[in-house]
């Protein structure tokens, strides 16, 4: 079932958000200009709402800051992080589109090992429109790639796959590491280029790096809730892992697939590990206790909507979690209140205003 006889892939120009969080003029739009100049963006400004951000011109976009946040989401607002990349989950709230693709303001479109610039938006769209293979793992990674298929001993009851709900990408240059890690390897670069893309298996739970994101807003959006982090929490850095544990529990309820591997892009700069350790190291400790927990998580068979997952997941943490410190309390009802907030400015009928600088 090689993709050799399928069509160019549609560049989803009408379905697909480019969600960029920001606090800083956007010129490294300038680079990705032939890669994300046709799609739609939605910049969400974290800090002082006052300061003007800079768009390059040409672009379409629309631009939120912590004052639009607290005029459309009103009492809800609280669930949205502040001085956190994490804010970026605001732009899936209040994007109208299928599919998104989230990036970082330091990210710069990469090269292959030819030389050729990476379109690493192309790739994340190819990724989320073919099947998933998390019941069965093949040895020559995804088999819905130009030059690649089943191998023997594949069941064919398995071979049409699942829908993939996340498309998750790479990095060259600086790591997505810890702060121990960038401590004992500040020089370290990642200049491996590999040539593969896989579905990470059912029960198997994977680190998810928001920097390089794409996913099925339709089919798993509610679960992409990036949770309370930054000013007036004990934890940061944890945003886009507490995202990905929950979505994939979600996703392999309900049975869709988390494709990594390629694309890569080229992460420029490397945050202060110092600052980084302050932000994370309740988060190294709880994770020893969060990770067990995930993976022993079991949602009830009634649970056939990601909203009701994610409601259950929310129980589940308040009971287990909560003892482990009071802060997941307050994120269990963060994730009720981030529910009630997409129900509400997801239903059918809201089309409502939202932000002050829309489509620019």
């Amino acid at each position: 079932m090689a993709e050799s006889s399928v069509s160019p892939t549609p560049l989803l120009k009408d379905e697909l958000d480019i969600v960029i969080p920001t606090i800083r003029n956007l010129d490294f739009l300038e680079m990705w200009r032939p890669f994300f100049q046709p799609y739609h963006l939605i910049i969400v400004q974290d800090g002082d709402p006052s300061k003007t951000i800079k768009v390059p011109e040409g672009f379409d976009y629309e631009l939120y800051n912590r004052n639009d946040i607290n005029r459309i989401l009103g009492s809800k607002a609280s669930c949205i992080s502040f001085k956190d990349s994490a804010c970026r989950c605001f732009g899936y709230l209040v994007s109208k589109k299928k599919y998104i693709y989230t990036i970082d303001d330091d990210c710069f479109v990469a090269k292959d090992p030819s030389g050729k610039d990476i379109n690493a938006l192309e790739q994340h769209i190819k990724n989320l429109l073919s099947p998933s293979t998390p019941f069965f793992f093949n040895t020559l990674y995804d088999p819905y790639r130009n030059g690649a298929d089943f191998v023997r001993g594949y069941p064919f009851s398995l071979r049409e796959g699942v829908p993939t709900a996340v498309s998750h990408g790479l990095w060259l240059n600086i790591p997505d590491y810890d702060a121990p890690t960038q401590l004992v390897k500040p020089l370290e670069r990642n200049t491996r280029y590999v040539d593969a893309v896989m579905t990470i298996p059912k029960s198997t739970l994977f680190p998810m790096c928001g920097m390089n994101l794409g996913f099925n807003r339709e089919l798993i959006g509610p679960a992409m809730y990036f949770g309370l982090m930054g000013d007036g929490q004990p934890i940061g850095r944890y945003d886009d892992m507490w995202a990905g544990w929950c979505t994939k529990v979600i996703c392999d309820h309900l049975g869709f697939g988390v494709k990594t591997g390629l694309p890569y892009i080229y992460h420029s700069k490397a945050s202060n590990p110092f600052v980084n350790l302050k932000k994370e190291y309740k988060g190294i400790y709880w994770q020893e206790e969060l990770i067990p927990f995930f993976q022993s998580a079991v949602l009830p068979k009634d649970c056939n909507t990601v909203q009701k997952c994610y409601i259950e997941l929310s129980k589940q943490v308040r009971a287990k979690l909560g003892k482990v410190d009071e802060y997941f309390i307050k994120l269990a009802d963060a994730m009720v209140t981030w529910i009630d907030a997409w129900d509400e400015l997801n239903s059918s009928g809201n089309s409502g205003e939202l932000a002050n600088g829309a489509a620019k």
